[in-house]
């Protein structure tokens, strides 16, 4: 038996815990300090999770975070960070007060950043964050793949690929989470699988666009029968994209057409966010309106991520080359219509 921390209590970090749990891992679930009240809820309702709409595990410990620091102090063999990427700077501070070296450290969160006019991944940001809180050496692989958090959640078969650039350490972590529902492959192109389990967010919201994008003369009702043409025509190109924006950061081919983003492209433009967002905007609506009108509380992965790297993208890359990602990323960044040029 291992011991597991999971911080963040949304849907995604909540999920995680079931195959660790089921593995017959000691795991503990810590809200952020702005999930208290959710924390209280899932206790009161004796682990039932209203984002996920199902029961956790009767054997899940369910901590706010003014018990963080203690649990981090129990020298965990696996912390698991859960929060978004706006959340990943507090996150990394905090665990840096009790890090202890021998916890290995695997984010869930998805992203990419500028760090010194450079891209760099949310592992490369974590590991940064740490050293700048006195932690000298850290242990941190990324996880990526298409597992939506409700499916899982469920114990619905589910792939991921875990990475880190050596990977006997995403070996050993797999040992410790993977189930005959959940299982895990192992990557050593680091680079690659945060490359791709960052930008497929930014494509699947173009995917998503595609019944709104399928025609100029259509009515609503032929382009909701027969869009399938656009969102297939979308895919293959939003794959040829990654492939070249991944190889672009040297991150591997082998690594878009993976689970990290072939796999994870198809799940999240299928269901998600980041889709209902394209759906939205493929309906003309600009990013700020749909986000006030529809989507108001949720964070839309995507989006941010424009809003991140987008200038930059748009001044490195050759915008020929990626024409989708180049027109989605000017849509939120001026708050435009959605155009592609096809």
């Amino acid at each position: 038996m291992k011991k597991i921390i999971v911080l963040g209590a949304g849907a995604m970090g909540s999920a995680f815990t079931v195959p660790c749990l089921d593995k017959g891992n000691d795991v503990v679930l810590v809200g952020t300090y702005l999930e208290d009240e959710a924390i209280d809820n899932i206790k009161k309702e004796n682990n039932f999770h209203k984002i996920l709409n199902c029961t956790l595990p009767k054997n899940l410990i369910v901590e706010k975070f003014e018990n963080f620091q203690n649990e981090l102090q129990k020298k965990p063999d696996l912390i698991v960070i859960g929060v978004n990427s706006k959340g990943i700077e507090w996150a990394g501070k905090e665990i840096s007060k009790n890090y202890n070296s021998t916890s290995a450290i695997l984010l869930l969160t998805k992203g990419l950043t500028i760090i010194n006019d450079k891209f760099e991944t949310l592992v490369e940001k974590f590991k940064f964050i740490l050293a700048n809180n006195n932690v000298a050496k850290s242990n941190v692989s990324a996880i990526g793949g298409p597992c939506l958090a409700s499916g899982l959640a469920n114990r619905i078969k589910s792939s991921v690929v875990l990475a880190n650039e050596n990977k006997d350490v995403v070996k050993n972590i797999g040992n410790i989470i993977s189930t005959d529902y959940y299982s895990t492959e192992f990557s050593d192109d680091l680079l690659g699988v945060e490359i791709c389990a960052a930008i497929k967010n930014i494509y699947s919201m173009i995917i998503g666009a595609s019944e709104g994008l399928s025609s100029n003369i259509a009515d609503k009702d032929i382009k909701s029968k027969y869009y399938l043409n656009t969102a297939a025509s979308l895919m293959y190109k939003a794959i040829s994209e990654m492939t070249y924006f991944t190889k672009s950061l040297k991150g591997r081919e082998e690594s878009v057409y993976g689970l990290a983003g072939l796999g994870d492209l198809y799940v999240s433009s299928a269901g998600g966010r980041n889709s209902r967002m394209g759906k939205y905007l493929g309906e003309g609506y600009d990013y700020k309106t749909a986000k006030e009108k529809f989507m108001k509380n949720d964070t839309i992965e995507g989006a941010e991520l424009a809003l991140e790297i987008g200038t930059k993208v748009l001044k490195d890359f050759d915008n020929k080359k990626i024409p989708l990602m180049s027109s989605l990323i000017k849509s939120i960044i001026e708050n435009k219509k959605l155009e592609i040029s096809w």
